[in-house]
């Protein structure tokens, strides 16, 4: 695919439907927009809410250990299932999920290449019936917290001159806005980006025409062409960690860089801590 150091790691559309009725397969259906799956879904698919069903409803955390392991029982997901995630936003919440079963240690997972937008686009079939299946008892492997970085790991960073890549859009990045364009900016108290921070905004590793994500020659331009090289340990982040996941998807499993976290207390934390460097403006 592409030249992508772990093709293995993603799916087109033709290969999920052929594997529509594979029992060792789970189609997971992860979206922006909570309401989308209900409008119909990949046949099959089972619905994995970032907000309700991967975030402790208490805590600034994801689920437990246990509460893990619960969902995916739930779900019908055993240690041998293959799980392919899809979206809507690029695969944008796709990543995400994604990247929590990557933290629990869930050994085969997919990304579907293009998302809802490309399996409809393609016009592959969509259901509005909700799957059943049998429960299973799903053990998890210890969180690996190598693909998670927390604010003491962003301070050390920055004290080291390590990089950082801020995947947000140009503006919350310079300090103009606090939230994404066109949404409540709600979140934070201060603007601006982590300092020493470069801003490569993480829709810019797909086609938007299609939702596939960019050849990896491209994408090798687009974060080398700003610092980002294999050598070095990067931390990615965003607001709360939803759109970094697509970057840390993109630098580690399609680029092959090996020492990438996701830091998913990203800018709602770091632009709320007393204390914490902030830059404003551009690119340098």
């Amino acid at each position: 695919m592409s030249g992508y150091v772990y093709p293995e790691y993603l799916v087109e559309t033709e290969w999920v439907q052929e594997h529509l009725n594979d029992p060792k397969v789970r189609l997971v259906e992860s979206n922006e927009d909570p309401l989308l799956y209900e409008t119909g879904h990949i046949p099959g698919a089972v619905k994995v809410d970032w907000f309700t069903m991967l975030q402790d409803q208490i805590r600034r955390e994801f689920i437990s250990q246990e509460q893990f392991e619960a969902l995916c029982s739930s779900l019908g997901i055993d240690s041998d299932t293959t799980v392919v995630f899809y979206g809507d936003k690029n695969n944008w919440f796709a990543c995400y999920a994604f990247w929590l079963f990557e933290y629990y240690g869930h050994p085969h997972l997919r990304i579907m290449n293009g998302g809802r937008q490309k399996w409809t686009q393609e016009g592959r079939p969509l259901t509005t019936e909700v799957p059943s299946y049998p429960p299973t008892s799903y053990k998890a492997k210890p969180a690996n917290r190598s693909v998670r970085a927390f604010r003491d790991d962003v301070f050390r960073h920055i004290e080291q001159g390590l990089p950082l890549v801020d995947v947000r859009s140009p503006q919350e990045y310079t300090g103009e806005l606090i939230h994404m364009p066109n949404y409540p900016q709600e979140g934070a108290l201060r603007g601006g980006h982590i300092k020493g921070a470069v801003n490569i905004p993480w829709a810019s590793a797909v086609n938007p025409e299609t939702g596939v994500f960019k050849s990896a020659e491209e994408l090798r331009a687009l974060y080398e062409g700003k610092g980002l090289t294999p050598d070095k340990e990067i931390i990615a982040y965003c607001r709360i960690g939803e759109r970094s996941s697509h970057t840390w998807f993109v630098l580690r499993y399609l680029l092959g860089y090996p020492n990438v976290r996701n830091y998913d207390g990203s800018w709602t934390e770091w632009g709320n801590l007393v204390g914490a460097p902030i830059e404003k403006g551009p690119n340098p």
